[in-house]
């Protein structure tokens, strides 16, 4: 479409770059969601079978017969006490999972102490115990004062004995995803794998210390206030993917020992997946984002033959200042679209694998890389380069792109503004670097505006910042525009970006992403000219959205949504 504004339906896999790939076993899925097994509990009765499951699947030596045969059933007599004994202890597990089940407001607190005492008896309870904690705790949640400290209570009761100082709870999994929790505190805890798929964490949340030794799933997690993840050690993959950080995010000295995925990319099941047969159930929490109104952006979008899953848009978005200090990254760290809205630093990290991180606020001011390159090259933001030792070396301000010297990354707007003038400068004198200056300035827009654009009146701060955005969004327009000095053929990167009065009047490039993207103000696209243009990631999911009047020079993409007058000079 070498005319008009149009939608690309197979630009993910031509212009996105392929992010590292899970570690995986033949036959099984590359990424499992909703793994974890559940207390499974045949009905009672004679002839009845009991199956506790949990991480290790079914626990030995379970009855497998009626309570009242079980001394009869057996010649030894030692064995059939031991069975009698197994039972009446998974018989007292069911009646209190059963109260907890059905506990009246308030009462559930005794339910767990009971299965908690079960547990530390017996150690092969452990698991069957959790998994029903963490069902009761995945229930309605109730906004009362006390429902509140009710499910704190039971929550505290878990996490005591995940942290245990003499016969902790070891290896235990657990699968909170789609609860929400209040000041949640697992410090020093140590578990298996870890499921908080979509939950909402409100108030102070702690994870300082904790041991994860398996995979942990974070996807679409909303943190509404600040976040503390000091020295926590992740053992397997852990997964970030689309987690909003509404307060400060604190990864200071913490250890991923596999793939860090804070970022956009594909995840590939198999056909025969079983996670297909929950797929419909995922419920994210609603985008509701300051300037936004799509509530299920980003989102998960299902393509081709029921094969791939593809998660959307953003990778974590952090509103407040972000810490990566010293962290250690043994696997890949994949931060592609993630966005981050105030500081980030990641001084002092150490980087063994492929890195993707090019967004122009972090500072990398100490960290080191050591050079891998399994997954694929690395890519940082512009400004620092690594400084060779022979495999791999320091990250350091690059002066071959000097005058810009990370300026984007000061919080003084004049430096900023500085900051985007030498982009421009460098763009021109350096051709060969005009796409990495492009995407720097549309990482640049894709930062969050942190204030409401239809309040009225706005601050003094508030008006910079908004003219450092529209200065970005200029120098854009005026290299895409033919004449003496366009730059051609470059692409734009600017899905989930807020764009503020934007005039790409006569602009013409390669391919364009407005996916998810928020027009505000009156928009202009008549006279552009892209080759490949998407508004949307598949269909109507994804979709920008436009607050203003628009005008195109051509017919209005598909799948979007207008709030305003719509003009087409087609």
């Amino acid at each position: 479409m070498n005319d008009r504004i149009g939608c690309a339906a197979d630009h993910r896999r031509v212009q996105h770059p392929a992010p590292p790939v899970m570690a995986a076993c033949a036959g099984a899925s590359r990424l499992a969601f909703h793994t974890h097994n559940r207390v499974r509990v045949a009905p009672t009765g004679a002839g009845a079978t009991r199956l506790f499951s949990g991480s290790g699947g079914a626990v030995p030596g379970r009855p497998c017969g009626p309570v009242s045969n079980c001394a009869r059933s057996s010649p030894d007599l030692a064995r059939s006490t031991t069975l009698c004994a197994v039972d009446e202890t998974s018989t007292a597990y069911e009646a209190a999972a059963d109260r907890l089940a059905t506990a009246a407001p308030g009462t559930a607190q005794v339910a767990v102490a009971d299965l908690i005492r079960l547990a530390v008896a017996d150690g092969e309870l452990r698991q069957p115990v959790t998994d029903t904690i963490c069902q009761w705790l995945r229930g309605p949640a109730g906004s009362s004062g006390v429902a509140v400290e009710e499910r704190r209570i039971v929550l505290g009761s878990l996490t005591d004995r995940l942290r245990a100082q003499e016969a902790p709870w070891q290896g235990v999994s657990i699968d909170l995803s789609g609860t929400t929790l209040v000041d949640a505190d697992f410090s020093g805890c140590r578990l298996g794998g870890a499921v908080f798929a979509d939950t909402r964490f409100h108030g102070t949340t702690v994870f300082d210390g904790v041991t994860f030794e398996d995979e942990v799933i974070f996807q679409r997690a909303v943190f509404y206030d600040d976040a503390s993840f000091t020295e926590v050690r992740f053992e397997g993959d852990t997964e970030f993917g689309r987690v909003r950080f509404r307060g400060r995010a604190d990864f200071t000295s913490a250890a991923f020992g596999g793939m860090a995925w804070f970022g956009r990319g594909t995840d590939t099941w198999w056909e025969d997946d079983e996670a297909w047969e929950t797929v419909e159930e995922i419920d994210p929490a609603p985008w509701e984002e300051l300037n936004e109104d799509d509530p299920d952006w980003p989102v998960a979008v299902l393509i081709e033959d029921y094969q791939d899953w593809e998660e959307g848009g953003d990778g974590a978005r952090f509103a407040g200042d972000a810490s990566f200090a010293g962290v250690r990254f043994d696997g890949p760290a994949w931060f592609y679209n993630a966005r981050f809205g105030a500081a980030a630093t990641f001084a002092g990290a150490r980087f063994a694998g492929r890195v993707h991180l090019d967004q122009p606020s972090v500072d990398l001011c100490d960290a080191h890389w050591a050079g891998g390159t399994e997954d694929g090259e690395s890519e940082w933001p512009l400004g620092w380069t690594v400084r060779s030792d022979g495999t791999g070396g320091d990250l350091v301000p690059d002066s071959s792109v000097a005058p810009y010297s990370q300026q984007l990354a000061d919080p003084d707007p004049s430096v900023r503004s500085a900051g985007l003038g030498s982009l421009n400068q460098l763009g021109d004198d350096r051709p060969e670097l005009r796409q990495r200056v492009v995407a720097t300035l549309c990482s640049f827009l894709r930062i969050p505006v942190p204030f409401d654009l239809h309040a009225q009146g706005r601050t003094a701060e508030q008006t910079t910042l908004l003219r450092l955005r529209q200065q970005a969004q200029q120098l854009l327009a005026e290299r895409l525009r033919p004449g003496p000095g366009q730059w051609k053929d470059m692409n734009l990167w600017l899905c989930g970006a807020t764009l503020v009065e934007l005039d790409f009047s006569g602009c013409e490039g390669g391919y364009a992403e407005f996916a998810g993207a928020q027009f505000h103000g009156t928009t202009r696209f008549d006279g552009s000219r892209f080759d490949r243009a998407a508004f949307t990631l598949n269909g109507s999911s994804g979709r920008a959205t436009f607050h203003g009047d628009v005008l195109f020079g051509a017919e209005p993409p598909d799948g979007v949504v207008f709030h305003r007058t719509v003009t087409s000079r087609a």
